[in-house]
C-alpha cells in the first residue's frame, strides 16, 4: 500500500479515535501534511510529516508505516513523534 486517505490513517494510526472526528478536525483546517494544509480526503505516505492540532497542543509525527487496519498495541508502530508544543493562548 502506497498511500491512505488522512481520515483513515488517522483513525487506523489512532492518533484521533474516530474517522468522523479524524474528518472534521481536517475540515477545520488543523492538519497538514508536509507543511501543507490538507483535507480529510488527502493521501499521506510513508516519510510523510502530519501536523495536526489538538486544542493548545500541536503534535507533528512522521508516518513510518501503513496498514489498513492494526491491533491498538501496534497503533504507534505506524507514526513517529516528531514534536509536541504546547500553542500559546490568543489573547
Amino acid at each position: 500500500m502506497e498511500s491512505m486517505r488522512l481520515d483513515k490513517f488517522l483513525k487506523v494510526s489512532r492518533l484521533i479515535k474516530r474517522r468522523t472526528l479524524a474528518k472534521e478536525v481536517a475540515d477545520q483546517g488543523r492538519i497538514s501534511i508536509n507543511g501543507i494544509q490538507a483535507k480529510a480526503s488527502s493521501n499521506v505516505k510513508i516519510g510523510d510529516e502530519l501536523q495536526v492540532r489538538f486544542g493548545q497542543k500541536l503534535v507533528t509525527v512522521k508516518i513510518e508505516n501503513l496498514k489498513e487496519t492494526t491491533k491498538k498495541d501496534e497503533a504507534n508502530d505506524l507514526y513517529s513523534i516528531v514534536s509536541e508544543e504546547r500553542l500559546q493562548e490568543s489573547e
